[in-house]
Formats: C-alpha cells, sequence, structure tokens
C-alpha cells in the first residue's frame, strides 16, 4: 500500500506560486500575502461546507398562491473552477408555487451557496434551479444568470464588458412559452445585468 504524502498547507502552496514567478515571498510587501491568500480562498469556497438542506429547513410555508414569486439581481462574486479567476454579476429567481412557498431571504442565499464554491456559470445555474425545484416542488423553476468572467476579459479572448447570460427553465416555464414569456419580461432582457 503506497503512503500518501500529507498535502501542503494553502500557504506553502501561495508561497511557492511567488516562487514560480520570481518574487521574493519574503520581501515586505509578499511576507504576509500566503496568509492572507489562504483566508481569502477559505472565504471564496465556503459554499463547500455550507449544507443547503439545514439552510432551507424551517423556511417552506404553505400558502394559497400560484402565480410566479421573482427575486431580481442577486449580486454574487464567484471562482471559476478553470483559472481560479473570479466571476461576478446577478441572478434572477423565479418560481410559480404549487401549495408551498419559500422565504424570500432564502432565494439570495441559495445563490450566494453555490457562488462560493469553484463554479462554472452554467452548472451554478442549474444547481440554483434543481435545489428550488427539489424543495418546494413548484410548478416551475426559472433562473437567469448574467455575468462577467475575468478569466475571458483579463487574458485569453481579452473580450470586456461582454456578458455571459445563462438560463434553466424547470416544469412550467420550460413547457408553457407563456410563463416562460413573463419570467423573461420580468427578468429583463439583459437578465438583469446593466
Amino acid at each position: 500500500m503506497k503512503r500518501r504524502r500529507p498535502a501542503p498547507s494553502a500557504e506553502d502552496s501561495v508561497r511557492d506560486i511567488l516562487l514560480a514567478l520570481g518574487e521574493d515571498p519574503e520581501r515586505e510587501g509578499l511576507r504576509r500575502t500566503p496568509l492572507r491568500v489562504a483566508k481569502s480562498l477559505r472565504d471564496l469556497t465556503s459554499g463547500y461546507r455550507e449544507d443547503v438542506g439545514a439552510l432551507i429547513n424551517g423556511a417552506l410555508f404553505k400558502a394559497d398562491y400560484s402565480e410566479m414569486v421573482v427575486v431580481k439581481d442577486i449580486l454574487f462574486y464567484s471562482l471559476c473552477e478553470h483559472h481560479l479567476l473570479p466571476f461576478f454579476g446577478k441572478a434572477t429567481v423565479a418560481y410559480v408555487p404549487s401549495r408551498r412557498i419559500i422565504g424570500l431571504s432564502k432565494i439570495p442565499k441559495i445563490v450566494g451557496v453555490f457562488s462560493r464554491r469553484l463554479q462554472v456559470q452554467e452548472r451554478m445555474t442549474q444547481q440554483i434551479a434543481e435545489t428550488l425545484n427539489r424543495a418546494l416542488k413548484p410548478q416551475g423553476v426559472g433562473v437567469i444568470i448574467s455575468a462577467r468572467h475575468l478569466c475571458m476579459e483579463m487574458r485569453g479572448a481579452r473580450s470586456c464588458l461582454s456578458p455571459t447570460v445563462t438560463s434553466a427553465m424547470l416544469g412550467v416555464f420550460r413547457r408553457d412559452a407563456r410563463t416562460r414569456q413573463e419570467f423573461l419580461t420580468l427578468a429583463g432582457k439583459d437578465g438583469g445585468l446593466s
């Protein structure tokens, strides 16, 4: 049985990156950088340590309401899993209830949990929709995310101010063109990133 080496600490890894870049991690401006980066990464990936079920628990309520509920312009910041560079933007989340509603403050919290993980925007959009769909069993869920990706703006394509828009439509949002159009109208044609 092969013994695994212990993983290096995040601080040690950042120190190694600084050395690989030709920097001196002991110079005054960089001495505490490995610690600061490690703390920052723990905070930016805190979504891995959050239980979405526990977050929702107790915030589902019986209600005789069957019209669309929309929460717009939920700001989020995430890290692209391909380059560890930020992407950020706004999410618009909607659902059509089926005998149950969720406390409104839980919707931005759900967005926050999934955005504070290493992500791709497409998966994050789907995760938010599927989480609400499982928890509420509504008639349908719609999610639109509009985000700017620094991996695309700072490097590679260097395409600035070109937001990426993704959507997930479940249930009545997928089946019924009128419901989908109502959601798109309420969300705004740019998904809220203006």
